[in-house]
C-alpha cells in the first residue's frame, strides 16, 4: 500500500490524547443510603464492570475513527508505480515502404496507427519516432492528429539509432516510468542490433498476409552499337515460381516493349531487351503483378548517348591510351608539350601528364588554373625529368615534392583493393599473377597520399594526392618499356580506364534513394544562381559545388519518392536523371523475434498493440482506498451512537 499524501499519517499520534483521557477519566460518586447493603454491594460491583468494558468499547471505535479518518486524507492506493509519477510511452512505428503492404485485417500501416489511437491513455505522456520525424512528449489527441496522417517514407532508421534517441531523450527518471515499443516488420537489415545491455523494450511485428514477391532487381546495358544497345532487366522472384508475367518498356509514356516471362521459385532471372539508341531515352521497367509490395514493381532509368569525358595527353604519344579511352566513351586528344592548344585544358576532365620533360611555366599556369577547377590531373615522370619544373608545379599545386631519382629493380606487387579506383574491379585477392617490374623511379613526398599501387619494399607506384576536391595521382616511374613493362600488366587498363571516369561523374542509368550520389553537370552557371532537380511533384535544390566549366551535384536526403527527375538551370532542362528505392525494402527476409528474445532478455514480445497497452495500464491502474476507510469512519462513527444509546450497564 501507498500514500499519496503520506505526511498526513503523522497525525496518528495524537491519538494518544484520546487514550489518555479515557485513562485517567475521574468520576464522582454519590454515596445514598440504603437498607440492604449487601444487594447494594453486589448492585455496585455488576455496574463498576459493565461501564468499565462501555468505555474501553468507546475508546477502540474513537481510535478506530480518527484512524480511518487519517487514513483517509492521506489517500492510499495499491498501484506498481507512485501517484505522482507519469507514464511515457516512447513509441516508434516504422513507416518504411515495406509496411506499406496489407495484412489480414487491411494496410498493415494504417491499421497499427488506428489500434495505437485506440488503446492510448488520456493520462499519459507519449514520444513518436517515425522513420520521418519525432515527436517528443506529445498528449493523446496530438499524438492521434500525427498518426492521422502518417504516411509510408523511403527513409530508414536502425533501431540502435532509436533507442539511443528516446533514451537521451528520457529527461526526468526519477518521477516517471518509461516504456519503449518498436513495431516494425523487422526486416533482417535488423539482425544485429540487439544485445544483452539493449534497453528493455517490447516488439509488435507487422506481418503481411502475402508470403511471395516479385520485384525488379536492378538493370543494366551492354551489347551497345551504332543502332541498338541490349536492356539487361534483372528481376527478383522471392516464394513459389510465377508464369507469364507481363513486363514492359517505356520511353517517357509510350510502349518500346512488351514480353511475358516465368519465373522458378526463389530465383534471380535476366530479362533483355532491344532498345534504339537515341540522343536520350527516359526509361521506365513496368511489370503487372500483384503481390506483397507494389513500389518495387516500376523501375526507372535514363540513357544518354552522347556523353562522353574529354581526356588530353600532353607529352609523349602512346598507343594504350587509344585502346583504353575508346571513342564511344571518352574524347581523347594527344599532343606534344609544345603543340598543346592551351585554350582547350579548361574544356577536359582528366589531363595526363605523360613523360613531359620539363614543364613549362606557361603550362604549369594553366595546369593549376585547372586543378583549382575541379580537374583530374595524371603525372607520369619523364625518365630524365627536370625536377626542378615539376617540383615549382607541385609547389603551387601544394601537393608535396618529388625526390631524386633512385635506380632500384622492384617488382609492383601490392594492391590497394579498397581504394575508390578499384570499387568493383576485383572480385577477390590477386596473388599469383605475373608482377610488373620497374628499373627506377621517383619517390615522392607529402602529407596527404594514398597508396593504390606499392612496390615489393612498400614504397607508392601509384598514389592518389588529395587536395581538397581535386583529385591528381602520382605514378612514380617512367611507363616507358624500357623502364618498365607495366603498361602490359593486366592493372593497366582498370587504372587508367578509372582515372577517367572518376574524373567526370556523368550521370549514371539509374540512382539509389537515401545512398549518397555525386552527379557532374557540364554547364556553367551565375554566382547567385543554382541547379534545381524537380519533376512534376517535387523539386528540392541538392548540395552542389561550383566550378569554371561544371556543377557538381550531391544528394542523399532528397528525393524520396522514386520516378524521373529534371536537373534545371532556371527553367530549362539540362538533363534527366532517374531515382529507384533501395532494393533490400523488397526482401521478405524477416527477424524471428521468439528465437532473438532467447538470447536477449530484455525483449518482450507481443502480439498486438492492444495486448501492450493493456498490459502498461493493467499496471500502472492506481487502486484508490480513500473512500473504503472513509465509509470504516462512518460505520465507527454510527457504531459509538448506538452503543451510547442503546448500551446501559
Amino acid at each position: 500500500m501507498q500514500f499519496k499524501n503520506p505526511e498526513i499519517l503523522y497525525f496518528l499520534t495524537l491519538l494518544i490524547i484520546p487514550i489518555i483521557v479515557h485513562l485517567f477519566q475521574l468520576q464522582r460518586f454519590v454515596k445514598v443510603p440504603f437498607t440492604n447493603v449487601v444487594f447494594l454491594q453486589k448492585l455496585a460491583q455488576q455496574t463498576r464492570k459493565s461501564s468499565r468494558i462501555k468505555k474501553w468499547l468507546i475508546l477502540g471505535i474513537r481510535m478506530l475513527l480518527f484512524t480511518a479518518i487519517i487514513f483517509a486524507f492521506s489517500q492510499p492506493y495499491f498501484s506498481n508505480k507512485s501517484a505522482n509519477q507519469k507514464q511515457h510511452n516512447f513509441i516508434y512505428l516504422d513507416n518504411s515502404l515495406s509496411t506499406n503492404t496489407k495484412g489480414e485485417r487491411g494496410n498493415l500501416l494504417q491499421i497499427v496507427a488506428q489500434e495505437i489511437i485506440k488503446n492510448t491513455s488520456e493520462k499519459d505522456v507519449y514520444s513518436l519516432q517515425t522513420n520521418s520525424n519525432f515527436y517528443d512528449r506529445i498528449t493523446k489527441e496530438t499524438l492521434k492528429n500525427v498518426l492521422l496522417q502518417v504516411k509510408e517514407t523511403s527513409k530508414k532508421l536502425d533501431l540502435t539509432t532509436v533507442l539511443l534517441k528516446f533514451d537521451s531523450n528520457t529527461q526526468d527518471k526519477t518521477n516517471t516510468l518509461n516504456k519503449t515499443i518498436l513495431i516494425s516488420d523487422f526486416q533482417n537489415t535488423y539482425k544485429n542490433e540487439f544485445t544483452n545491455v539493449t534497453p528493455s523494450f517490447s516488439t509488435i511485428k507487422l506481418e503481411s498476409s502475402i508470403k511471395t514477391n516479385i520485384s525488379i532487381d536492378s538493370i543494366f546495358i551492354n551489347n551497345s552499337d551504332a543502332n541498338n544497345a541490349t536492356l539487361n532487366v534483372l528481376i527478383k522472384n522471392q516464394g513459389a515460381a510465377k508464369n507469364n508475367i507481363p513486363i514492359a518498356v517505356y520511353n517517357n509514356n509510350k510502349l518500346i516493349s512488351k514480353l511475358s516471362s516465368s519465373f522458378k521459385k526463389d530465383t534471380i532471372e535476366t530479362i533483355q531487351f532491344k532498345v534504339q539508341n537515341q540522343a536520350e531515352f527516359n526509361g521506365k521497367i513496368v511489370i503487372n503483378f500483384s503481390d506483397t509490395f507494389a513500389f518495387d514493381n516500376v523501375f526507372y532509368f535514363t540513357l544518354k548517348n552522347d556523353q562522353k569525358i574529354n581526356v588530353l595527353s600532353i607529352g609523349k604519344k602512346t598507343q594504350f591510351l587509344p585502346k583504353i579511352y575508346t571513342k564511344n566513351e571518352f574524347n581523347l586528344t594527344q599532343s606534344t608539350a609544345q603543340n598543346t592548344n592551351y585554350n582547350s585544358i579548361l574544356k577536359q576532365q582528366l589531363i595526363v601528364l605523360n613523360e613531359v620533360e620539363n614543364i613549362t611555366e606557361i603550362l604549369s599556369n594553366k595546369i593549376i588554373e585547372f586543378s583549382k577547377n575541379g580537374g583530374s590531373l595524371v603525372i607520369i615522370p619523364h625518365k630524365n625529368l627536370n625536377i626542378n619544373s615539376y617540383n615549382s608545379l607541385f609547389k603551387n599545386l601544394n601537393i608535396g615534392q618529388i625526390q631524386p631519382k633512385k635506380t632500384d629493380s622492384l617488382k609492383i606487387t601490392n594492391i590497394n583493393y579498397k581504394h575508390p579506383l578499384f570499387q568493383n574491379v576485383f572480385s577477390k585477392k590477386v596473388t599469383n599473377f605475373q608482377y610488373p617490374i620497374v628499373q627506377h623511379y621517383y619517390p615522392f613526398i607529402s602529407n596527404n597520399t594514398s597508396t593504390i599501387v606499392a612496390f615489393e619494399n612498400g614504397t607508392p607506384f601509384i598514389s592518389q594526392i588529395k587536395n581538397g576536391e581535386n583529385k591528381t595521382f602520382w605514378i612514380s616511374s617512367s611507363l616507358d618499356l624500357k623502364n618498365s613493362n607495366f603498361i602490359n600488366s593486366p592493372l593497366i587498363v582498370p587504372v587508367f580506364f578509372n582515372f577517367g571516369k572518376m574524373s567526370f561523374k556523368h550521370p549514371k542509368l539509374f540512382y539509389r534513394i537515401a545512398s549518397e550520389n555525386t552527379i557532374d553537370i557540364e554547364t556553367n552557371i551565375e554566382k547567385d544562381k543554382v541547379l534545381k532537380i524537380a519533376n512534376s511533384e517535387n523539386s528540392f535544390i541538392p548540395l552542389q559545388q561550383k566550378y569554371q566549366n561544371k556543377v557538381s551535384i550531391t544528394t542523399k536526403e532528397h528525393p524520396l519518392k522514386s520516378g524521373l527527375y529534371s536537373i534545371l538551370k532556371n527553367t530549362d532542362t539540362i538533363q534527366h536523371i532517374a531515382y529507384n528505392y533501395a532494393k533490400e525494402e523488397s526482401s521478405l527476409n524477416f527477424l524471428d523475434l521468439n528465437e532473438l528474445k532467447k538470447n536477449n532478455k530484455n525483449i518482450t514480445v507481443s502480439n498486438s498493440v492492444a495486448d501492450v497497452f493493456k498490459e502498461i495500464n493493467k499496471k500502472n491502474k492506481v487502486h484508490w482506498l480513500w473512500k473504503w476507510f472513509l465509509s470504516l469512519a462512518i460505520v465507527s462513527l454510527l457504531l459509538e451512537i448506538l452503543i451510547l444509546k442503546f448500551y446501559k450497564p
